[in-house]
């Protein structure tokens, strides 16, 4: 066995685990939004509550809740998707986002949207996801890394922008702040940050 191919061999499940993780991701999603149907939406409650200290758990738990479960199979296709293109460089970096974006989102949306409201859903990291993949290739200026992200921005950039914009109902602080948390995440494990030549990937 070469060097060469063990490395190969090695990215390759690095790939797999990191696609799993993006599914078993959305298994609990979906799981939770059953059980919280059972329970006559008592989960719900466990969503970010700004400026509560309970509500801090929300920072963690509030992905995987939703409103019902248009609002779940409205955030599952673009999760997938996006979750899949971060996952290609491995299991790691996509644990790694996600848990920039979610911290990052989480916690600007406790502290500034309006108070006595409970926000929860995976569309903050929808909007992480996207973010962290057009701002990777601008930090990283890899060529294929500026082609996904000059398509994830041709695919989803209207949804994203029309997501920004105020409106009852629509949790567009956690929009802003997952976007934030995905350009946070690019920046932080940008290969030029911190001088590691990134793992060979497919994205």
């Amino acid at each position: 066995m070469t060097s060469s191919g063990a490395a190969d061999r090695s990215v390759a499940r690095s790939r797999r685990a990191g696609l799993i993780a993006v599914a078993a991701m959305v298994v609990v999603m979906w799981v939770s939004e059953t059980a919280d149907v059972v329970l006559g939406g008592d989960l719900d409650s466990l969503g970010i509550r700004p400026r509560s200290a309970d509500g801090l758990v929300g920072v963690v738990l509030a992905p995987f809740l939703h409103v019902g479960f248009g609002h779940l199979i409205g955030n599952t296709v673009p999760f997938l998707v996006l979750g899949a293109l971060i996952a290609l460089s491995g299991l790691a970096r996509v644990l790694a986002v996600t848990a920039v974006v979610a911290m990052v989102g989480g916690i600007g949306t406790w502290l500034v949207a309006p108070a006595q409201t409970v926000h929860l859903g995976a569309s903050g990291l929808v909007f992480g996801f996207a973010s962290y993949l057009v701002a990777r290739g601008v930090f990283d200026r890899r060529l294929r890394y500026l082609a996904v992200g000059l398509l994830v921005a041709l695919v989803y950039g209207t949804t994203l922008l029309f997501g920004l914009v105020p409106r009852d109902g629509i949790s567009w602080q956690g929009h802003l702040f997952g976007a934030v948390g995905g350009v946070v995440a690019a920046r932080l494990l940008s290969g030029r940050r911190t001088g590691r030549r990134a793992a060979p990937t497919a994205a």
